[in-house]
């Protein structure tokens, strides 16, 4: 057997024994696959006098984004690439979060789930909500076993899931439970947050393939603030998609300089084109956007 064959067979056998970890350690998971979580009613105007605060940290070429609800609990979805776990935390701890009530890894990709270990093993952390894909990666193994040190379990992200937090609701647009797919951005969780008559788009990754399924399912996906997929990427914001959003603002998290030139031109021009206001994070740095259920203003 020649060297190059040798060194072919042992990359096969690493990939494979990390895969197969990785699946034995989903299946132990026991995912909970609840499509309602606290009611499936719609969110009516808030009764609470208390506002919801969106985060859109800046982790540089990655996603991180903090909720913080009426009722002073917090979601955090994603954590940015492997070396902006500190950035995440202290940021956190600057907000005053002790406990992470939902946690929402959007997809295996590294610049969205790199820092998610070390959140997880400095916060308390409530529910964990990740779609069923595995990865073959470091970074996501880190990920599982900071789960399990804490005997954590795993809710499944998928369509049809509600979470209900008082007066807010968090839907799961995507991923299709049914869905079979080698793009990893295929799986990304796609969230709408409505907040009495605010509502938001948070995309992850996902692109073109995600937005016709959501188009074809025909649910209501307007929006005042839209977090664009894939980080302004012309394989995602499709112009039917963008059109049925309707939003006022689109919020690109990018970092700057970024060797895959996002946002892509083709994007920002649709953005001038439909009049929507974009702020993005290499400009902007981190961007903090309050609701009172009626309106939204931007902490500047």
């Amino acid at each position: 057997m020649d060297n190059k064959l040798k060194l072919f067979c042992k990359k096969f056998l690493l990939v494979f024994t990390v895969l197969i970890v990785a699946l034995s350690f989903l299946s132990s998971c026991d995912y909970l696959d609840e499509l309602d979580i606290e009611g499936d009613v719609e969110a009516q105007l808030p009764v609470s006098g208390q506002n919801m605060a969106v985060h859109f940290i800046d982790v540089g070429q990655g996603d991180s984004i903090l909720i913080q609800f009426p009722n002073q609990q917090n979601m955090l979805i994603d954590a940015g690439d492997n070396d902006k776990g500190k950035v995440v935390v202290d940021y956190l701890i600057d907000q005053g979060v002790s406990k992470i009530h939902y946690l929402i890894a959007t997809h295996p990709h590294a610049d969205h789930i790199g820092g998610m270990d070390d959140v997880i093993d400095q916060f308390e952390i409530g529910d964990i909500y990740m779609p069923k894909i595995a990865h073959t990666t470091k970074t996501y193994m880190d990920l599982l076993e900071a789960i399990e040190r804490k005997n954590l379990r795993i809710r499944a992200a998928h369509a049809g899931t509600t979470i209900t937090i008082d007066d807010v609701r968090a839907e799961i647009l995507a991923p299709d439970i049914h869905l079979d797919s080698d793009n990893l951005n295929d799986y990304s969780v796609v969230l709408k947050l409505t907040y009495g008559k605010t509502k938001f788009l948070l995309q992850g990754d996902a692109e073109e393939k995600t937005e016709e399924s959501i188009l074809e399912s025909g649910i209501d996906i307007r929006s005042d603030v839209i977090k664009l997929g894939h980080h302004g990427s012309s394989t995602s914001s499709t112009p039917s998609y963008i059109e049925a959003v309707d939003p006022d603002y689109a919020i690109v998290m990018v970092g700057e300089g970024n060797k895959y030139g996002h946002p892509h031109k083709e994007v920002v021009a649709l953005m001038d084109e439909k009049g929507i206001n974009i702020y993005r994070t290499d400009r902007d740095g981190t961007i903090v956007i309050i609701s009172d259920g009626n309106k939204i203003s931007f902490n500047e």
